[in-house]
């Protein structure tokens, strides 16, 4: 079974009210901060959400 060496963790939190949504996975060479939009259930509306890290 091959490892993902040149994958990472991370999570995403909402732009408007700072809910933090489950880890997500990402390919480790990508620079750029990810955004996407998702459902935010706390502001009940699709908002931004950007990458940030996993808190423990």
């Amino acid at each position: 079974m091959a490892k993902n060496l040149n994958r990472v963790f991370f999570g995403l939190k909402c732009t408007k009210c700072g809910y933090s949504r489950r880890p997500s996975i990402k390919n480790k060479h990508t620079v750029d901060k990810l955004e996407l939009q998702k459902y935010c259930p706390k502001c009940k509306k699709t908002t931004t959400f950007k990458e940030s890290k996993l808190g423990k």
